[in-house]
This record gives structure tokens, C-alpha cells and sequence, in this order.
């Protein structure tokens, strides 16, 4: 058979059966014949659409429960088969297999069974397909005379390629389908292979995730973007999803310029700022960073008082919201040159609003956790957990002589959460609901102190500062003290911790410590 000789014969053995019968119904329309299994042959001939059993094919019936439907010569030889080498054509003539052109099969939905609460091990592995990936793989390998067909989203395509051509498909097509089933394959065995590294030989019990990380590291992500280039012009980049559907990954742009790589790191830091707070919150972000922070009764008050912590370094920030955006705030927002504004939503009142900023990006985002953090090394790559360790009231321990008030309570905790966020070493001056100032990614904790005072917009006096790490020397301690903040929340944990309370108490300071560090490098 050449690259372009017209397809005859069909096998479509199918668990998702999206848009199977309009697409069946096209290849009948061709006169290609039709060979099904189990419920995929019902769904087609109640609807009306003439097929045959796979057990008319093979001889044989379905057995064992299923277990085995395509496993025969009669399949794999009619698929396997090189339509240009005469000893395969005399071969498969002399055994009376005939030619399938075409294989149309998604397989058992193994992920979406691993993912049900309290799924039994033997439902486990019944829903390891064997006879799907094997024809897939049949398929691919003699892509030159068979079309491979794994995903519903290509039906349309190919049965206008179908329709254009009377009944051909291009080597480039085939060759485009093989490629996507290799990977379909791959992905399916690596979820099946991370799934049983969490099944323990001695119950058969799937455990939860998390806990000890797999001998061997298996991702599957489908690329969605091509980006212009990535944190600088000379770097090429793309976009990756794991297609859930939810994170910044498979965020929905309704309006703007292309994001650009440094633009969704920016996204993904707003975001994350976001997410820390129940209360409307508003995150303005400059590389990475939390320039303003606020909450407030409304969206638009949240984001009044995120903009004036530090309005000079807002101007082309990313924004970061955990409620819709409405009218109100978008009037806010729509006198501030911004780069993209992320949210849950946005109403009719703030698209219309913000419509006239062409290249502003707005960008809805479902929520999402990351199970892991990943960073590239030479030859390998680092891999820990999210931090996602929230903060107990019984973590809270007061180690100066003077406990803090309730507002600097409330103020330190909300410090805390912003400095989470910001690069180390991180220093946060705030009040209740507001940054004031912020000193993010010094190789000195005392210096990252003075940058926090210096950049500050609103008075600094009576303000609290919180510490992402502990403070080395009482110096740093020192520093806040001058610049008016009354209260310290930090891990604590240093060698020289009873210098630094005594330097609090001599200050006249509250501090609370947490017993949780919260580097981000």
C-alpha cells in the first residue's frame, strides 16, 4: 500500500466515546468498513451504523472478561503488515488476514480510576489496558500504511482530510497521528508506573500521595504556548499544561498582548500571593516580587491600598486577585499601566471597562495546588515540596517581655503570609490588611531591613516586620526598631537568639516566633 492509498478498513475500539458515531458515521460514508468491540460495536449500531464484531474478524470470541478482544494475529498481522514488501503481502494472503488501515482507540481510563477516594487494587489493575496500547503501538510503528487515531479532538481534521481527498490521508498526517500515539503510550504506562510505585506489597493498598518521592521521576505535559523567547530575547521558551484544566498553566486569556515568559512567572507569584488569604486581597507584583499587598472590604479598597505601598514600582506590575474582578475595581485598575491582571473571573462591567487597554492582559485562572517545586541543576533536577505549611496558633510562642497587641497580632500574621512570598532574605513592614514595606532578596537580613524602610510610601511608625528567616545578630532587629515598626514575627532558631530578645525587649519590641522558615530562593 502506498502513503496515499485509500483507507478500507477500520478498527474503532473506544472507552471515551466523544463524537465517536459522527466521525464512525463519516467513514461508513467513505465505504470503509467497520470493525468494533464490546460497547463501542453497541453505541455504533444503535445508531444506526453497520459494523462488524472484532470476534468475526479473529474467529474467536471476547474472553476473559475481556482481558482479551484484540490480542490476534488476524489484528496485529492486518495492521503490521508492510504493504510494500511482497513477503509480508504473500504472508498475511496465506493466512487469510486482511488489511486494517486504520485503528481508532483510547484507552481504559486508568487516571481517572486511580483518582477515585478508597479505588481497590484489583479495579486498579482492571483498568490497565493491555489490547489498546498494543494496537496503538502496532499502528504507529507502520504509520506509512496505517492512520493511528487516539484522540477524539482530531476526528473533525481527519474526516475533512477523509472527505477532501475520497478516502486518503497524507504520510505527513499519518506521520503527525503516529507521533501523538507514541506519546500517548508514553504518558499512559509512566501514570500507570507512578501510580503502583504508591502501592505497597504488603496491604495492596494505594496510598495518598506525597510521602516519599518515586525511584524514578515521570512527567507528561502537552505543550499549549509557544512563547516569543523566554526571560530574554537570545532564550527560546514554551508553555507546558498538565491538562487539568486548573493553575496558571491552563489559565484562560480573554483579552491582551501574547504572555510572555517573564509574564506568567510574575502570573504565577500573584497568584500564589493571592491564594494565601479568605479575605478580598489584591497582589501587585514586580520580578517575582510583592511590591504592594493589601485586603479590604472590597476588591477595589484591597487593591486602593495594595497601589499605595509602593505606586512607583506598580507601574507595569502583574496583578494577583482571589475574588471576580468587578466594575468598580477595573475603574481602579484601568489608571494604572499594568502588564496582566489575573483573577478567578472578571464581570461584563469590568471587560467593558478594560477593553480599551488592547494590550492589557486579563487572564482567569482556576485554582490550583503545585504538589512540587522543580529546579534544574547540571545533569539533574532538585525536587521538594510546595510550601504549603500553614501557620498554628499553637506555632506562636511570644519570647519578649512584652506580648503583642491584638492589631500588631493581626498585623504580624498578615506580614507573615506576604513575606512567604518574597524572595530571600526577606523583610515585611506592614499593618493590619497593608504592606508598607518591603526589602526582598539581599545576601544581608539587616540590609534587606534597610531597603524595606527605604522603599517604603506610608509612614513607617507603628508598623509591624515580619522575617522569613531567623535574624543572625540583633542588628537586623536594630534596624526595624529604627524605622518605627513595634512588633517582629520570624522563625527563630539562630545560635545568638537570647541577643536578639534581649535586643527586643530593650527596644521596647513584641516578637513571636514561629518555629517555621519560609526561604524562597
Amino acid at each position: 500500500m502506498s502513503p496515499t492509498s485509500r483507507i478500507q478498513r477500520a478498527i474503532l475500539s473506544v472507552t471515551d466515546k466523544t463524537c465517536l458515531v459522527d466521525f464512525a458515521r463519516t467513514l461508513s460514508a467513505l465505504h470503509i468498513e467497520l470493525i468494533s468491540t464490546g460497547g463501542t460495536a453497541k453505541l455504533l449500531r444503535d445508531s444506526g451504523i453497520v459494523v462488524k464484531d472484532i470476534s468475526e474478524l479473529t474467529g474467536f470470541p471476547e474472553m476473559l472478561d475481556g482481558r482479551v478482544k484484540t490480542l490476534h494475529p488476524k489484528v496485529h498481522g492486518g495492521i503490521l503488515h508492510r504493504r510494500d514488501d511482497p513477503k509480508h503481502v504473500a504472508a498475511v494472503a496465506e493466512h487469510g488476514i486482511a488489511p486494517i488501515d486504520m485503528v481508532v482507540v483510547n484507552l481504559y481510563a486508568f487516571e481517572k480510576t486511580a483518582a477515585k477516594p478508597g479505588v481497590a487494587f484489583d479495579e486498579l489493575i482492571e483498568n490497565i489496558d493491555i489490547g489498546g496500547p498494543s494496537m496503538i503501538r502496532s499502528a504507529a510503528k507502520n504509520f506509512r500504511d496505517v492512520a493511528i487515531v487516539t484522540s477524539p479532538a482530531d476526528y473533525g481534521v481527519i474526516a475533512a482530510e477523509l472527505e477532501r481527498s475520497g478516502g486518503t490521508l497524507s504520510l505527513a498526517t499519518k506521520w503527525r497521528l503516529a507521533q501523538k500515539a507514541f506519546a500517548t503510550t508514553a504518558a499512559y504506562d509512566s501514570a500507570i508506573a507512578s501510580t503502583l510505585e504508591r502501592v505497597t506489597d504488603e496491604t495492596f493498598q494505594l496510598q495518598p500521595e506525597g510521602g516519599t518521592f518515586p525511584q524514578i521521576l515521570r512527567f507528561s505535559f502537552h505543550k499549549t504556548l509557544d512563547l516569543r523567547y523566554g526571560e530574554n530575547p537570545h532564550q527560546k521558551a514554551a508553555m507546558y499544561s498538565d491538562g487539568s484544566g486548573a493553575g496558571v498553566a491552563n489559565a484562560r486569556q480573554l483579552q491582551g498582548k501574547e504572555l510572555s515568559y517573564n509574564n506568567i512567572v510574575d502570573l504565577q507569584a500573584a497568584w500564589d500571593v493571592a491564594q494565601e488569604f479568605d479575605a478580598p486581597v489584591c497582589a501587585i507584583i514586580k520580578h517575582t516580587n510583592p511590591c504592594g499587598t493589601a485586603t479590604g472590604k472590597t476588591l477595589a479598597e484591597a487593591y486602593r491600598r495594595a497601589l499605595e505601598c509602593d505606586p512607583v514600582s506598580a507601574f507595569g506590575g502583574v496583578i494577583g486577585v482571589n475574588r471576580p474582578v468587578d466594575g468598580e475595581a477595573s475603574e481602579e485598575m484601568h489608571k494604572l499601566f499594568l502588564e496582566v491582571i489575573a483573577a478567578p473571573a472578571f464581570d461584563e462591567a469590568a471587560k467593558a471597562t478594560l477593553a480599551s487597554k488592547k494590550n492589557l492582559r486579563l487572564v482567569e485562572v482556576v485554582s490550583a495546588r503545585q504538589k512540587w517545586v522543580l529546579k534544574n541543576v547540571s545533569g539533574g533536577m532538585l525536587v521538594q515540596e510546595s510550601d504549603f505549611r500553614p501557620l498554628q496558633d499553637a506555632d506562636l510562642q511570644v519570647v519578649t517581655k512584652r506580648a503583642p497587641t491584638p492589631e500588631e497580632t493581626r498585623a504580624l500574621l498578615f506580614a507573615w503570609k506576604v513575606c512567604k512570598h518574597v524572595k530571600s532574605n526577606a523583610i515585611v513592614y506592614a499593618r493590619d490588611g497593608q504592606t508598607v514595606g518591603v526589602g526582598a532578596g539581599q545576601m544581608s537580613r539587616v540590609d534587606s531591613a534597610k531597603i524595606g524602610a527605604m522603599k517604603a510610601q506610608l509612614p513607617l511608625e507603628g508598623t509591624v516586620a515580619a522575617s522569613d528567616a531567623f535574624f543572625p545578630f540583633p542588628d537586623g532587629v536594630e534596624e526595624i526598631a529604627r524605622a518605627g515598626a513595634t512588633a517582629i514575627i520570624q522563625p527563630g532558631g539562630s545560635q545568638r537568639d537570647a541577643e536578639v530578645i534581649d535586643a527586643a525587649d530593650r527596644l521596647g519590641l513584641a516578637m513571636l516566633f514561629t518555629g517555621v522558615r519560609h526561604f524562597r530562593h
